[in-house]
């Protein structure tokens, strides 16, 4: 477990459309020059602690520091204690929260798209029901990339090396029925070949999804454009496409390589059931607070997210609406846990 003090800091709605079936998609420290005002209005405890379903180095714990750091730096709390518990997109670590954090109001827990889709894909006792969202805060895209060394080039040599071989074409990522699993899918489908014989290798961090990939382990990988962007910029990965309508990172998109799919995977920040409608409103003020601090915003330049902040109905009828879409994807995906 690890703690963050004060003097710490670390420093759009996706769309998914699947072959002509359109449906919305599912701790570095550096010095602060000078103390924080505290504002009573967001101050949240002394000692804050956030929950994050994934391991050390991924984009649920990139996400879930960056955002501690910044609750601090806003005045919103003295000191975070972090907890990461992974495994089954988040789901592990979802009951975990359920069961000793559900009325603890000063835990946190992040989540999003990759959760939602594990709970679509393993239908576990626990499910969204559990907890409460407090804020959507980010939307990231989907990089595919492979080994530099790979004669894989674009997209297409990657549709043509999967309908040649679909058993050898594996596939890296996060976890099962999550994003990336989900992305994986539909560039089968889209490269025409069976999504249910896709052979998708989950692992519970990008660190992994990279070693696998530069091992040869699998043909590709799928991730956040930061959990890949170290190895990008020193050539030992080839990005070959990104999820996105239209190019960016310097990437081109899938789409305009002519298959017909995109998809955005977004993060967001949970509390309790247990925890009062009152304390839920704070803890809004306080979070929208922190992705106003320098620190969040030089978290979402470096990683190149884009900040997507949502609360209150508008979040509970999106999460509503992007598990019914999930268990949808999975159907037509035939995803099996």
């Amino acid at each position: 477990m690890n703690s963050l003090k004060r003097r710490s800091l670390l420093g759009g709605t996706g769309a998914v459309a699947l072959v002509g079936l359109a449906l919305p998609a599912f701790a570095q420290k550096s010095v602060q020059p000078a103390p924080v005002v505290r504002s009573k209005s967001i101050f949240l405890a002394r000692k804050l602690r956030i929950v994050i379903p994934a391991n050390a180095g991924g984009g649920w714990d990139q996400t879930g520091r960056a955002l501690g750091a910044a609750l601090v730096g806003a005045g919103a709390a003295e000191e975070i204690e972090y907890e990461n518990k992974g495994g089954k997109g988040g789901t592990i670590g979802l009951v975990h929260y359920a069961e000793k954090y559900s009325n603890d109001p000063n835990v946190l827990l992040i989540g999003g798209t990759v959760m939602v889709g594990a709970v679509a894909l393993h239908k576990p006792a626990v499910d969204m029901t559990a907890i409460r969202p407090v804020a959507r805060l980010t939307s990231d895209y989907l990089v595919v990339v492979v080994a530099a060394n790979s004669p894989i080039r674009n997209i297409n040599d990657l549709a043509e090396r999967i309908r040649s071989n679909q058993k050898e074409a594996q596939i890296a990522g996060g976890s099962a029925g999550g994003v990336d699993h989900v992305f994986s899918g539909m560039i089968t489908r889209g490269a025409r070949s069976k999504p249910e014989e896709l052979v998708y290798v989950p692992f519970a961090g990008g660190a992994e999804v990279v070693q696998a990939v530069l091992a040869e382990k699998v043909v590709a990988g799928v991730s956040g454009y930061s959990e890949f962007s170290e190895h990008l910029a020193t050539g030992k990965l080839r990005a070959i496409g990104v999820s996105s309508k239209r190019s960016i990172f310097g990437i081109p998109s899938i789409r305009e390589q002519g298959m017909d799919v995109d998809i955005a995977n977004w993060r967001g920040v949970f509390s309790g059931q247990g925890v009062s409608n009152a304390r839920l409103a704070t803890m809004v003020d306080a979070v929208k607070a922190a992705t106003g601090h320098e620190s969040w915003q030089k978290t979402l330049k470096d990683n190149r997210w884009e900040a997507s902040w949502l609360s209150g109905p508008s979040l509970s009828n999106f999460i509503d609406f992007d598990l019914t879409t999930s268990r949808l994807m999975v159907h037509l995906l035939k995803f099996k846990a």
